[in-house]
Order: C-alpha cells, then sequence, then structure tokens
C-alpha cells in the first residue's frame, strides 16, 4: 500500500480552526501500539537545539494546539520542537550546508520492532524542516546522550532524507525487521516538528520476563497486543493494557451505545504462550458508561477452540474487580467479551510463560538480533 505524502509550505494562518487546512490521511500501521508514548516510559532525553520550543513536546498525548496570539520573549511560541534558523559561515556563504541538521534522541517507551513513523508539522506552516530522516539503534540499560552518540554505537536508517510538507501528519512505513531501544530523529536543516508517533510491536527481554516468573501477561510493556476490537469509537482498545491505572475517562476503552442485542469485544495477543492464574477487570472513572458484564475466554494458537476462563461477571462501575481463576489456563490469545456495551479501563491477567512459550520468545528475541 502506498503511503501518502506532503511536501512544501501549507497556507498561512487566517483565522479560524487551525487544523481546516492540516493535511493528514489513514495510514496503516496506526493498529501498532505507540512505543514513543510517554505514558509507556517513553522521553526525548537530548537535542542539539531547542531554541524556539522544547524537545518533550514531541511525545505529549494529545494534539498539537495553535494560539495565533501567544508570544514568548523568543517570538512565536510553538506546541511543538522547533530550531533556530541555521546560518552558513560567511557572508560570502550566508546558507547552510548541505550536511547541516539538528537532532534529538528519544528513548522508546519499550524496546520494539517498529512497522511505522509519523512526524507531525501541525501549525508549522513555514518553519517545518525541509526533509527529515530517522536512525535507530539498540542498547541495553540506561546510556546517556553522550554514549549514544558516541563511536561505538551502530544506527540503522529506518527513514532515509525524505522531504516533507509543513501542516501535515507525515507518515513513513518502516520495513526492518530488528528490536531497537533508542531513536535519532533528524531535521534537515533546521525548523519545527510538533509530534512523533513511532507505532510498533514491544519485544520485551526474555531474562527479564524469565527474572520476574510471574507478570501480566498481556500487558503492554511486556509485549501484550490488541489484534481487534469490536468498537473503537470514543477510544482507542490498547489503553487497556498501558501501564498503570487509567487516570481519566477517556484512559481507558469505551464504545458507542448499542441499540442491538449483541455485546463489544476485544481480542488480545499474548506475549507467548502462558498460564493464566488471575484476572483483573478495573472500570475506574468509568461511572454511567461501564460495561454491565465481563466474560473472558482463553484460546491457544491461531486455530484452537476458545475456552471460557471467566464465567459473565457483573461489573461495579469504577472499579477494580480481582479474580482468581479455579484452574490455571494455558493459551497464546484473550478475549473479553463486554454486555452490552459501555467500557472497560485496564485488563491484567497475571501468569508465567509455559515452557514452550519461554523457548519462543527466546528464539523471537534473538531473531530480532536482542
Amino acid at each position: 500500500m502506498a503511503i501518502p505524502s506532503f511536501t512544501g509550505d501549507a497556507s498561512p494562518y487566517g483565522g479560524g480552526e487551525p487544523y481546516a487546512d492540516y493535511r493528514t490521511a489513514d495510514f496503516p500501521f496506526t493498529q501498532y501500539a505507540n512505543l514513543a508514548d510517554r505514558q509507556l516510559g517513553a522521553g526525548v532525553i537530548a537535542a542539539n537545539d531547542e531554541f524556539f520550543a522544547m524537545r518533550e513536546n514531541l511525545l505529549l498525548a494529545h494534539p498539537a494546539v495553535f494560539d495565533p496570539e501567544h508570544f514568548g520573549h523568543k517570538g512565536k511560541v510553538m506546541d511543538g520542537w522547533e530550531t533556530r534558523r541555521r546560518r552558513g559561515v560567511s557572508a560570502e556563504h550566508p546558507w547552510p550546508t548541505e550536511d547541516d541538521h539538528d537532532w534529538a534522541l528519544v528513548r522508546l517507551g519499550a524496546p520494539g520492532v517498529i512497522r511505522g513513523i509519523v512526524i507531525d508539522t501541525a501549525h508549522f506552516r513555514g518553519n517545518y524542516p525541509q526533509a527529515v530522516s530517522v536512525e535507530a539503534t539498540s542498547v541495553e540499560g540506561s546510556p546517556t546522550p553522550d554514549e549514544l552518540c558516541g563511536g561505538d554505537v551502530k544506527w540503522t536508517t529506518l527513514v532515509p532524507r525524505t522531504p516533507v510538507g509543513g501542516h501535515a501528519a507525515n507518515g513513513f512505513a518502516v520495513d526492518v525487521e530488528q528490536r531497537f531501544t533508542h531513536l535519532r530523529v533528524n531535521q534537515h536543516p533546521d525548523g519545527g516538528i510538533a509530534r512523533l508517533r513511532v507505532y510498533g510491536e514491544v519485544a520485551a527481554d526474555p531474562k527479564w520476563l524469565a527474572a520476574l516468573g510471574t507478570f501480566d501477561v498481556v500487558a503492554l510493556e511486556n509485549g501484550g497486543q490488541v489484534e481487534d476490537a469490536s468498537d473503537r469509537f470514543y477510544s482507542p482498545a490498547t489503553n487497556t493494557i498501558q501501564p498503570g491505572r487509567s487516570r481519566k475517562m477517556d484512559d481507558g476503552w469505551e464504545t458507542r451505545r448499542r441499540r442491538d442485542t449483541g455485546n463489544d469485544w476485544i481480542r488480545y495477543r499474548l506475549v507467548q504462550q502462558s498460564e493464566i492464574r488471575a484476572v483483573e477487570i478495573d472500570t475506574a472513572y468509568l461511572k454511567g458508561n461501564s460495561a454491565g458484564w465481563a466474560a473472558l475466554s482463553v484460546r491457544d494458537g491461531e486455530s484452537g477452540e476458545w475456552v471460557e476462563a471467566l464465567p459473565r461477571t457483573r461489573l461495579q462501575p469504577d472499579t477494580n474487580h480481582r479474580f482468581v481463576l479455579d484452574a490455571p489456563v494455558v493459551g497464546t490469545h484473550v478475549r473479553v467479551d463486554i454486555f452490552p456495551d459501555g467500557g472497560i479501563s485496564r485488563l491484567r491477567l497475571f501468569g508465567s510463560l509455559t515452557e514452550d512459550g519461554a523457548a519462543r520468545l527466546a528464539a523471537r528475541h534473538q531473531e530480532l538480533g536482542g
């Protein structure tokens, strides 16, 4: 599938809704989790320049905001990362060189395989970079910016130097089957980027999970994924496996109101084949719109039969419900059905990898260069 691309300036802001002429598209890789989510633990750990706007803005969860009247002592206040205008070395050569660029180092919230990147230049209409490029590396532990910039760190190009458009969502599909921990985002030669989104699959460290023993086998940070959901009208189903408790209503999963006799559901893929022993279903901040009942089924393998692990059970609003299963269940996939509609904020499945699951995870980790 071809990825839509945008180049050139957007029109100067002429009043009214700032997003009215924003250029965007549906990118196929946005089904994956955002590995650069602050809630997952991501951070912008360094940038060579952030004169006009802070590097940390890149990872803010909400869309970039534009206030035409907001000016500070350095100039127009922008909701993004913006560097000063580069200059040449002399009056005879006042222009930046071909190699001049600004950069920011991003620590992913969890190591993973990257499927797509969005570099959003919302509201940067004439002050966006001419081109961008993105590189990635895998460095264990907690490296400093100086260590990441050292000559012994190997960087892999995910997005080659590519022209981008102003006031646009610039999307790039990535086809590099490796596990990465950090990105280097480059803008050529200078300018501003509003937001960065890095979509992919978490690839957890098997040694870490083995040391934990019992852990949440569906958690995003451990490698769990949402495969599908019946409805994503108000909020994404991936919210249900984010770290921590929900902090507000839209930090969970909520469906539209049903007017039929069906029900809503989410299907998950576990980190690998696991033995599940306990379940948490949280409806925090869902008070007049929580699911009325929930049931949980487990499947082992892509073609296995669904087996009920938790029968249809009444849920209370704004409550964390805990269930110890009568007997452990083994599987690779889980489905939560809610009745008839509404939402849940978090799902936690506590257990451990089976011997086969641990072996498969270790093999995949090695395959990805871990």
